[in-house]
């Protein structure tokens, strides 16, 4: 005879139907599976949480603030001056809100780590949402109170100052930026079949930028898909369209890029067994375009969640990527090679974003490179080691 399905110590039939029993059990129930408003860890974050403990301490420490926020507290409060009221919101009778400096502190630490949200609303006694929420109100804050002040609009005088400053520090004359395009991973977003997948199968969005001689992003572009070549992306640009249609502002400058989009734009001589005239234009070139190349090290050496799988709705990571490169410009100092050496010694690097246009150029543009190649040569636009490079 097989045991009873419940034991008779544990179960009486007429016990538990009783109507009373029966409200009682369900009463229960319900008090045990209530949200609560606040979980009693999250209660002690002024006594545990990281914000009013570590971080605290860090203030005192002008080295390790660096190294966790990845800036000091007098630029972490110049930006928090900025935000700070986009990031205020009213107490409630049920509960206080959250600090504006400890929502800067949160987004900053998840840029510079790629922490998950749930990490961090561990470590500072917060609720997921509340993290996630944060993350996002403080980048959107960023965009809408900065952005104007670190992307100058257009103009003929603004592409002459970028010109002027190639020449004089990298050797390239007419020269008003360094281009590429990065891949930036992200979770694959759903429904949205293979127009993220892209051809290191990973699912992504492209950063397009333009770079100034001193690091500086000029143009920044974020969203498009990861199956999209650097070509196509920027030839969609606003930056692009301008070039296409030989605005007026753009006429005395080129930019520099590995491979032409665009007869204004320079390719190097393609090949290996290159006469010295050729190798000297390609190293020009080359040593023009490592500009946007340390560029994108630098932004992504502090904000190391561009080396992570970004865990957001392409939505919410066109607020995250932008935030990330206007403060890489409010903070940015040519002279502190910090996250560039930090860079190199890790050896990481975002993922390129792939040409799909081949080595082909325009004959205007070919043109464009012998008349270069020939001014390298010349007294006037030689330099003394150029000649030890080849």
């Amino acid at each position: 005879m097989p045991p009873p399905l419940f034991p008779k110590s544990s179960f009486d039939p007429c016990t538990f139907y009783h109507p009373k029993t029966t409200l009682r059990y369900i009463k229960l129930t319900l008090v045990e599976n209530k949200r609560l408003w606040v979980h009693p860890i999250n209660k002690k974050r002024k006594t545990h949480g990281v914000f009013h403990t570590l971080v605290a301490e860090l203030f005192m420490d002008s080295d390790r603030h660096m190294k966790y926020f990845r800036m000091s507290a007098e630029q972490m409060d110049r930006i928090l001056s900025l935000i700070g009221p986009d990031l205020t919101k009213q107490n409630t009778n049920f509960r206080e809100s959250i600090e504006p400096k400890q929502r800067l502190a949160v987004t900053l630490r998840f840029l510079a780590t790629g922490e998950t949200f749930s990490s961090l609303a561990f470590q500072y006694r917060l609720g997921k949402s509340t993290v996630a929420n944060s993350v996002h109100m403080t980048c959107q804050a960023i965009e809408k109170r900065m952005k104007r002040s670190e992307f100058t609009l257009f103009s003929e005088e603004m592409w002459r100052d970028v010109a002027s400053a190639f020449w004089k520090e990298w050797n390239f004359p007419n020269c008003i930026g360094a281009i590429d395009g990065k891949h930036i991973t992200i979770a694959a977003p759903p429904h949205s079949g293979s127009v993220f997948f892209n051809y290191k199968k990973t699912f992504s969005m492209i950063l397009l930028a333009l770079v100034d001689a001193h690091y500086r992003f000029i143009y920044v572009q974020v969203g498009d898909y990861g199956r999209a070549s650097d070509g196509g992306v920027y030839s969609g640009s606003q930056l692009g369209i301008g070039m296409e249609t030989k605005h007026s502002m753009f006429q005395p400058t080129v930019l520099c890029l590995d491979l032409p989009f665009e007869d204004l734009m320079r390719p190097p001589y393609p090949g290996t067994r290159l006469p010295p005239w050729q190798k000297v234009f390609n190293y020009r070139l080359s040593r023009a375009r490592m500009v946007v190349e340390c560029a994108f090290r630098i932004l992504a050496a502090r904000w190391r969640v561009l080396y992570t799988r970004i865990t957001m709705t392409p939505e919410n990571a066109d607020a995250v990527i932008p935030a990330a490169c206007i403060l890489h410009n409010n903070l940015l100092n040519p002279a502190d090679k910090r996250f560039l050496d930090e860079a190199q010694e890790q050896g990481e690097h975002l993922q390129d974003a792939r040409n799909m246009g081949g080595n082909r150029g325009y004959r205007d543009a070919y043109n464009i490179r012998e008349k270069f190649a020939a001014f390298f040569l010349s007294p006037e636009g030689s330099v003394s080691w150029q000649d030890r490079r080849l």
